[in-house]
């Protein structure tokens, strides 16, 4: 059985992968990977009724964050349909891209901090869609946000999924991650960030042509609808600090402010101007090619952890390497094929707090690793997913652009880590 889940994973992953050689959607073949791996699971196992537990329990944890994608997508898209980015845009003006390179990445990095790396890299991407006419200089810019985001994300316990798993579980406080992760995160982006700025130096930027047609929306209109929906989705980690609910909840209850404000300050415009500017228009608008995709990416790995897959590597690499920092480095580097949450999830599992106490060593460089080593590929964490989705990113363009800066990053970032650590202690 393992075998053969195993061996199917690596097709889909290897179809994924070559999309557009094969003209055959990520999507599709997302959906069926991840069917036919739970078919073999449950064909094998015979334990109905224990299959039918652990698929409820995957099926709860992909949808929180599926909910939560389609939430803060639709936000940024009412947003934009009121012309809300103009509000940044038109306060940019530099014309090199090497600057706003910079700027952008020191943007998300800290947005994505106080925000989570998933939620600022849909409204950075889309930011950049405002500022940057030509595909190709934007397939630049929204790898290194996915950088900057992913790096952002490891050292606050809000900012990435995996670091508020350890959070939640006791193995980290917040002001102590924030000390000790942030100088390698800061690495981990400034490595890469240097790279891509050598790719554009010279180079300028050339703006989308300006929308002279009728404006739909007033300056006012625009900027509460800009302020509202940035103010709410940055009010999602305060939100889940106070009720202890799953961050979705925060993103839904946002999305009906916005949605109820925007019924409000429309209600007497005519129909053929309100529609355009409805949140409901958004919902048809959002890409739901990649959030299916998502869907069954992740329920393809979670058939994996539930198999055990997961959890037999984390202890053959205990065996086989033995070094702690090593091991955890490498689990970093899987997290670019594997998802970090079931990775740090087995990870948790393997470790207990009684041998390793809360802020010791190993917590602390799981967060860095498996918050930042997803962004050697465009598939390795959430905020690489959702650019592929808003920029149509291809695997292999990633890959062979972007994957040797985002890898030295990664290594540079957990060097610094352990000197810094040594130094201290």
């Amino acid at each position: 059985m393992l075998i053969a889940i195993a061996v199917i994973f690596v097709l889909a992953y290897a179809a994924i992968a070559l999309e557009h050689p094969l003209r055959i959607s990520k999507s599709a073949t997302a959906l069926i990977g991840a069917g036919l791996l739970w078919a073999i699971y449950a064909a094998t196992i015979g334990d109905y009724a224990m299959v039918g537990r652990q698929i409820d329990e995957s099926v709860v944890s992909t949808a929180q964050i599926v909910f939560f994608l389609i939430g803060a997508m639709t936000i940024v898209e009412v947003i934009d349909a009121h012309d809300g980015f103009e509000v940044i845009t038109s306060r940019i003006s530099t014309t090199s891209q090497v600057r706003l390179m910079w700027l952008s990445g020191f943007v998300t990095f800290f947005l994505s901090a106080i925000l989570d790396n998933l939620t600022t890299t849909i409204v950075m991407v889309s930011l950049i869609q405002r500022l940057i006419a030509r595909r190709d200089d934007r397939l630049l810019f929204a790898s290194l946000i996915v950088i900057a985001a992913n790096a952002g994300g490891a050292w606050t316990v809000i900012g990435d999924v995996t670091t508020t798993m350890l959070w939640i579980g006791g193995q980290i406080t917040p002001l102590k991650i924030m000390g000790s992760v942030f100088l390698p995160s800061l690495v981990n982006l400034l490595v890469p960030l240097a790279f891509i700025s050598l790719l554009v130096k010279g180079k300028t930027i050339a703006p989308p042509p300006k929308d002279d047609g009728v404006q739909l929306v007033g300056s006012f209109e625009r900027n509460l609808m800009f302020y509202l929906g940035l103010g709410v989705l940055i009010a999602v980690p305060a939100f889940k600090a106070v009720t202890h609910l799953p961050p979705f909840m925060g993103v839904l209850l946002g999305l009906g402010i916005v949605w109820l404000v925007g019924e409000v300050v429309h209600r007497d415009k005519d129909e053929h101007v309100r529609r355009p500017l409805t949140l409901a228009h958004a919902l048809t608008r959002i890409d739901m090619s990649s959030i299916v995709f998502f869907l069954g990416i992740l329920l393809a790995v979670a058939c994996l952890e539930h198999a055990g897959l997961l959890s037999m590597l984390a202890l053959w690499l205990e065996a086989t390497i033995g070094r702690q920092d090593v091991i955890v480095v490498v689990l970093g580097l899987l997290s670019a094929v594997i998802d970090n949450v079931p990775l740090v999830a087995a990870t948790m599992g393997m470790y207990d707090l009684g041998h390793y106490p809360t802020d010791s060593f190993l917590w602390e460089f799981i967060a860095y690793c498996a918050g930042t080593g997803g962004s050697i590929l465009i598939i390795g964490a959430a905020a690489g997913v959702a650019a592929m989705g808003l920029e149509r990113i291809e695997f292999l363009w990633y890959a062979r652009r972007i994957a040797i800066p985002a890898l030295a990053g990664y290594l540079a970032g957990a060097v610094v880590y352990v000197a810094q650590h040594a130094a201290l202690h």
